[in-house]
């Protein structure tokens, strides 16, 4: 049996399929999996190097500011399209799962044409056009966030499953992750980043609040700066002695999860996924600039829930950091609760879910099994 999985551009859409199909490799041997994504998004990367076979499709965004490069665009997504039909045609698929980005919509259409089953991942608590649309034709929605579900015309087939994440996320160890930063034992170790590409107001916080910790709280930290910021970032760490390490990217996550103590980031859906699944107590920082301002809406269903504490991007600053990781750190206790908390939200069994929902719409026994709870997620 085979099953594709659409989706790309960002880690946002990609890890979250990666995920299923691992699932679906270590326990259910006989799927063979097919990935179709963009030619320049990390797909190209990230999939191939998963193991996983990737088709890319012709896709072009249409850019809000640039009206005159519509008609390109179209034309692109157009053939496209055509692509996409192909490709199901020819792969002959028993099952489509479309994890967003610009690729998964046509091949979601395609595959509805061709008759074949289509469930949608969707990550975010304010759910994006291009998945509020699909779940028209769809067969089944597994959402992330409950809240997401009042975005959706239909309801019958929404499920609240979680946001698939990689196996290798939980197999960190604390000991081998200070090894690997070069990080001290006995002190409390932070991990911040700003997403895989960085993101300059944290970067320019963070190097703000280290000094301001220096010398009066007990800490160190693992400093992700994207590439961008990277040599100015640890020029200043080493000129200054500030208790860091400092990497333009950090390959090594479950490594950086299972280190740190406190982790201060964006707030991403995966990136909020494996925070929760590893227990990490989190200051988030939203994007402000993130499509319906989602990745405030994900942070606050953690602070909510006394997971996180969500300092908004304008009131940024290494004061406020600063204070925010001093009255943390100084309350193990509350560290304790959080990570409890965290905890609490997560769903670990996410891409095992969904892969079996795969394999059941992929068998046609999909809708066979005894209906589940509303608390185990169906709507």
């Amino acid at each position: 049996m085979k099953v594709i999985i659409a989706g790309g551009g960002t880690g946002g859409h990609v890890f979250p399929g990666i995920a299923v199909a691992e699932e679906l490799r270590a326990h259910h041997p006989s799927v063979e999996v097919l990935f179709v994504g963009g030619r320049r998004g990390l797909e190209s990367q990230a999939v191939p190097e998963a193991g996983f076979k990737l088709c890319t499709l012709a896709t072009a965004g249409f850019a809000r500011r640039r009206p005159w490069t519509w008609p390109w665009a179209g034309l692109v997504n157009l053939f496209g399209f055509l692509q996409a039909l192909w490709v199901v045609m020819s792969e002959r698929p028993r099952a489509v799962l479309g994890t967003g980005g610009y690729v998964s919509g046509p091949v979601s259409v395609a595959a509805k044409l061709m008759g074949v089953p289509l469930l949608l991942q969707e990550q975010n608590s304010i759910p994006g056009l291009t998945n509020r649309w699909l779940s028209r034709i769809a067969n089944e929605v597994h959402l992330s966030f409950l809240e997401a579900r009042r975005y959706f015309p239909r309801r019958d087939h929404l499920k609240v499953t979680g946001n698939p994440v990689r196996a290798f996320i939980l197999s960190g160890e604390r000991e081998q992750g200070l090894r690997e930063f070069h990080l001290d034992a006995r002190r409390p170790t932070l991990f911040v980043f700003g997403g895989s590409l960085g993101a300059k107001r944290i970067n320019a916080a963070a190097l703000d609040a280290l000094r301001r910790l220096k010398g009066r709280v007990d800490v160190q930290c693992i400093l992700q700066t994207g590439r961008e910021d990277h040599e100015a970032v640890k020029q200043a760490v080493e000129r200054e002695e500030l208790p860091a390490t400092v990497l333009p990217f950090v390959r090594q996550m479950h490594l950086a999860y299972a280190a740190a103590d406190l982790v201060v980031c964006r707030a991403g859906a995966m990136t909020l996924a494996e925070i929760a699944v590893c227990g990490r107590p989190s200051i988030l920082i939203p994007y402000p600039f993130a499509a319906n301002d989602h990745q405030r809406v994900n942070a606050a269903n953690l602070a909510d829930r006394g997971a996180a504490v969500l300092i908004e991007d304008d009131e940024l600053g290494g004061e406020r950091l600063a204070r925010e990781i001093a009255h943390l750190l100084a309350d193990r206790q509350a560290l304790s609760r959080m990570s409890a908390n965290a905890r609490l939200f997560a769903r670990p069994d996410a891409a095992a879910r969904i892969a079996r929902s795969l394999v059941a719409w992929g068998e046609g026994t999909a809708g066979h099994e005894p209906e589940p709870a509303i608390e185990e997620g169906h709507l």
